[in-house]
């Protein structure tokens, strides 16, 4: 199973991440946040290798979150409904998310440095 980059197209930090994997030479399935968002099962994966923190799966400064009030939601709310608002809305989900369900990993955001040290 590969590599899979959730990102936006028009996010320069996600285009700033699959510009790096390629030069490592590291192969991804890339895919729109927007159109193709995480699984459900993708999402929970994510969410208990970031230690159950919430907040670091999703895209707190987004105006998305904003406009739905979510900051005050999103520590009441139960798992199902966390995912089911990022399947209804991509852009929620913090990016780039990368998934590497083999290698029991995900990165959320793109810092270099961190990138360098879980991927080599």
């Amino acid at each position: 199973m590969p590599m899979i980059c959730y990102g936006y197209r028009n996010c320069s930090t996600c285009r700033d991440a699959l510009k790096w994997l390629k030069a490592k030479g590291i192969v991804v399935e890339s895919r729109e946040i927007r159109e193709t968002p995480p699984t459900p099962d993708e999402l929970a994966f994510a969410l208990k290798a970031l230690g159950g923190e919430r907040r670091k799966l999703f895209n707190t400064s987004g105006a998305e979150f904003r406009s739905l009030g979510l900051k005050d939601k999103i520590d009441a709310a139960a798992e199902n409904e966390l995912f089911q608002w990022i399947q209804e809305q991509g852009n929620l989900c913090k990016r780039p998310l990368l998934i590497d369900l083999a290698k029991d990993l995900v990165l959320v955001g793109f810092q270099p440095d961190a990138w360098e040290a879980a991927l080599g």
